[in-house]
């Protein structure tokens, strides 16, 4: 099956993230629907999310669950087949989400990412030197968490480990994933 934007939800987990969400929120396409999950008890931000932006469910956890559980409430809340998780400092160029849509017809993953063009994130010098020529996707066995799409039909509930609290979460995701024998694959078209 092809993701398209009617099958596909954003899930967008903050905490204290007014200086950096609109930069991301305003990067996705405002037909796409999009969920935010907020860390903290700011109704007013969430309120302000709301009359700002389209397509878009918000929610106030009360405190801080971190981003594994934080995804997991957020994945939950969906309809959709697929998900993807994005951190709230990541912008989407203007065609990371076609070029996800493009390549995921017919292709069976339980991960894709969208390659990161930020020269100041951590393995970029590497990942540039290795991917120079590359303009198909790949399989990889992890991948960084600040964009990644999950097919949740490769998943029997559990998501990301809640007991990882933060940055090591998508790490062991992937494992899990390959453990499964389910396929993960970079996109370098998509940024």
């Amino acid at each position: 099956m092809q993701i398209t934007k009617d099958n596909l939800t954003i899930i967008i987990v903050t905490i204290k993230s007014e200086k950096i969400i609109d930069d991301c929120l305003s990067s996705i396409d405002s037909d796409v629907k999009k969920i935010v999950i907020e860390n903290s008890n700011n109704e007013e931000f969430i309120n302000n999310l709301k009359k700002k932006y389209e397509n878009i469910e918000c929610y106030i956890t009360g405190k801080n669950l971190g981003m594994g559980a934080g995804n997991n409430f957020g994945i939950k809340k969906t309809k959709s087949r697929y998900v993807m998780i994005l951190n709230p400092d990541t912008v989407l160029k203007k065609n990371t989400l076609e070029e996800i849509y493009k390549v995921s017809n017919n292709l069976d993953f339980a991960v894709l990412s969208p390659l990161s063009d930020n020269e100041d994130y951590p393995n970029y010098k590497i990942k540039k030197k290795i991917l120079k020529n590359e303009k198909n996707i790949f399989e990889v066995d992890t991948v960084d968490g600040y964009a990644m799409v999950l097919d949740k039909t490769k998943y029997n509930e559990i998501f990301f480990d809640e007991k990882i609290f933060m940055y090591l979460e998508n790490d062991d995701l992937c494992k899990r994933v390959k453990e499964q024998n389910e396929k993960i694959f970079i996109i370098p078209t998509s940024k």
